[in-house]
């Protein structure tokens, strides 16, 4: 079919590059360009036309070509005032890449013709710069994203049953020997890798960011790379270097491979900044099709950018054309794509509002809650930035869940033996009622996690007083300077068999406590086999053995231990509740379903709490009040968590036909302890779970 590339009206709808079986439909948002031209190239990248593009809807562009076909190469040059102190940086030398392409050739090349303005200029960013940027970015291709989804659905995991492992997509398999083209998606959904997750016991995968994303200038210029990726490029495009055979339909494979495993995928996705960062950063894109449109600006002098993200630039999430970019891009991961959910990277910034105020109605979130394919997905809030009251725990209108760094962080205090640590981990314990239970929110609005890509390692916890961050260049001076860790006597790897033994018994503790608590929790995938980053908390360049996981380091023991974990939280629905447990102090129309005891088995006072040395405490649970008929239940759970010495603790009282097994010890082997009497010998630093058994089995 011959092509004259002759452009014709088209439709300002849908935005972004689309083939419909003849040709493609061309449309790109831009309220304040005066010119927008269409660019052309072969497959050896060569700019073979530019095309004025002759239709504006408002203030969307759009044009349609006959006989264009899927894999086309194309991007933009808009024209329109170089005026950096009115807010706009358009300049037309520079090619950039559609905000709505399918997928990207490549990444840019790093070259000062990626700036806008002349680098060694005195007047910096003032200056437009008339280099041609097109031999060092990457195009945009025309796709067609339908796929032979055959009967895949998305899972609906009930939330009450989840177990979510985030993992980043080349370091899970980077050094797996019995993976294909390691690194990549098609690995990560490999037979090998599926049936690891599906014999842990793992329901959902959360992948760190697998948009197109770029490596920072500074970091290039160290000779690292920007690997956990959180400087989005493209956000409907996967990113490159994850595609073995630079097919998008390689992520769609993945994710149904994960679905007939029984497993969720989870997006950890980047909608506050981009990677064009500050004033001095590269017209890629957005900075070049619209500045004063697509960010916030500083409103006395629009040359500067709002930085509530720390990255140089914040996404304007109120102008409505932009909003529509993140919606449409969320739409299109969950119905071409058909992941089930999202975690929002510093969700905070998208929930501000004109002067940059914290609002749980914005529009943001009012646009995904109205929403019936968003609202019907998994949506976790990192629930911070850096911007003024930034930190919004627990703020989040549902059906939002949010990372809970209140509960990681008493955890370790707790186990590291802190003073005056109970009566918060009993909070933790029981689903932080104290930010979750309002708003009709569930228990399992809180995602406690243990660690997380960014800090230390479950391993690096016990093994590491202080970060160890020389690999990344800064002196030390990045990631957290608080971690709450202990090396329990020696710092780092130690052939000390009691350091050992201490470590191990400490992450079974931590992990126990995870798997025991009310809410959703998370792992961070290799902590289940003792993964070490070599006390490295912020690895987020290091694209190298540092971070990736290792898997011939493998820890049986404890990789057994959590899987016997989750399955004990799978079997067990009262650890596991969607609704909020209330102790007699907010008993619901009288019922108790929770009850704290002392070691003498009287009740907790409130003195007891007020002791700050308080080291052990024990909670039994019933099924909450309000737990509906055809809901899963079970009786009564007893469990002890002791960071103290060896204690004498007494057990409740069994109802009647029934009486007490200890399941669980994390200091020894509970299976052969079976039932018990009236009480039982706790071991120091220890967790120890007791079930009720039938007296008739």
């Amino acid at each position: 079919m011959s092509i004259s590339f002759t452009m014709t009206e088209g439709r300002p709808a849908p935005i972004g590059a689309t083939f419909d079986g003849d040709g493609v439909n061309f449309a790109i948002f831009s309220e304040n360009a005066t010119r927008m031209i269409l660019c052309l190239f072969d497959h050896e990248d060569n700019e073979i036309v530019q095309i004025e593009m002759p239709e504006r809807d408002g203030d969307v562009w759009h044009g349609y070509i006959s006989g264009l076909r899927p894999g086309q190469r194309y991007g933009y040059r808009a024209h329109g005032p170089f005026a950096p102190e009115e807010g706009h940086r358009f300049n037309p030398a520079k090619l950039l890449m559609d905000p709505y392409a399918k997928r990207l050739t490549k990444h840019p090349e790093w070259n000062d013709a990626l700036m806008g303005y002349p680098v060694d200029h005195e007047d910096k960013d003032l200056i437009a710069d008339p280099r041609d940027s097109a031999p060092f970015m990457p195009r945009s291709v025309v796709e067609d994203p339908s796929f032979s989804w055959g009967s895949d659905r998305r899972l609906h995991t009930p939330i009450q049953q989840s177990i979510i492992y985030e993992a980043h997509v080349k370091g899970l398999t980077m050094k797996r020997k019995d993976v294909d083209d390691p690194g990549t998606f098609l690995a990560m959904s490999s037979d090998p890798m599926l049936e690891y997750l599906t014999d842990l016991g793992i329901t959902a995968i959360e992948l760190l960011p697998a948009q197109a994303f770029l490596t920072d200038h500074f970091l290039h210029e160290k000779g690292l790379t920007n690997y956990w990726g959180y400087q989005t490029f493209g956000f409907f495009a996967p990113e490159p270097k994850y595609m073995a055979w630079h097919q998008i339909d390689e992520f769609q494979q993945m994710v149904a491979r994960f679905h007939s495993a029984g497993i969720e995928v989870i997006m950890d996705v980047v909608y506050n900044h981009t990677c064009e960062g500050s004033e001095l950063g590269p017209t890629l894109s957005f900075r070049g099709l619209d500045n004063a449109s697509y960010y916030r600006l500083m409103p006395d002098n629009p040359r500067y950018y709002v930085n509530d993200t720390g990255t140089g630039n914040t996404v304007n999430v109120d102008h409505p054309m932009v909003l529509r970019m993140i919606m449409d891009s969320l739409r299109y991961w969950v119905q071409v794509m058909h992941v089930d959910g999202f975690r929002f990277d510093l969700c905070s910034t998208l929930g501000r509002v004109d002067e940059g105020g914290f609002d749980r109605g914005a529009a943001f979130f009012d646009a995904i809650r109205q929403d019936p394919i968003l609202s019907d997905v998994k949506l976790i809030a990192e629930p911070w930035d850096i911007g003024p009251g930034g930190y919004q725990l627990g703020a989040f209108p549902p059906p939002f869940m949010e990372w809970n760094d209140k509960y990681r962080d008493t955890v370790r205090r707790f186990w590291r033996g802190d003073a005056s640590e109970a009566p918060a981990l009993a909070d933790r314990l029981t689903g932080s009622a104290l930010q979750f239970d309002h708003s009709g929110r569930p228990a399992t609005a809180s995602v406690n996690l243990l660690t997380a890509h960014d800090g230390f390692t479950l391993m690096d916890t016990v093994s590491y007083t202080k970060k160890h961050n020389e690999a990344n260049g800064e002196n030390g001076a990045d990631g957290h300077g608080e971690n709450y860790s202990d090396n329990l006597g020696v710092e780092g790897e130690t052939d000390d068999e009691e350091v050992i033994a201490a470590r191990a018994q400490r992450r079974r503790n931590m992990m126990a406590t995870l798997m025991l608590s009310q809410g959703t929790p998370m792992i961070l995938a290799g902590d289940e086999l003792g993964n070490s980053q070599q006390g490295n908390n912020n690895a987020y360049s290091q694209d190298n053995e540092i971070s990736w996981i290792d898997w011939e380091a493998f820890d049986p023991d404890f990789h057994d231990f959590t899987r016997m974990m989750i399955h004990f939280r799978k079997t067990h629905p009262l650890v596991r509740q969607k609704l909020f447990l209330h102790s007699h102090e907010r008993a619901v129309d009288g019922f108790e379903d929770l009850f704290w005891w002392r070691p003498d088995g009287q009740p907790m006072s409130d003195g007891d709490w007020q002791d700050p040395e308080l080291r052990c405490i024990a909670m039994e649970l019933r099924m909450a009040s309000g737990t509906p008929h055809y809901a899963e239940t079970e009786m009564a759970t007893f469990v002890i968590f002791n960071a103290g010495d060896a204690i004498e603790m007494t057990v409740p009282e069994a109802p009647e036909g029934t009486h007490w097994e200890w399941r669980i010890d994390t200091d020894g082997d509970a299976g052969e302890k079976g039932e018990v009497g009236s009480s039982i010998d706790v071991a120091a630093q220890s967790v120890a779970v007791l079930v009720l058994g039938s007296d008739a089995a």
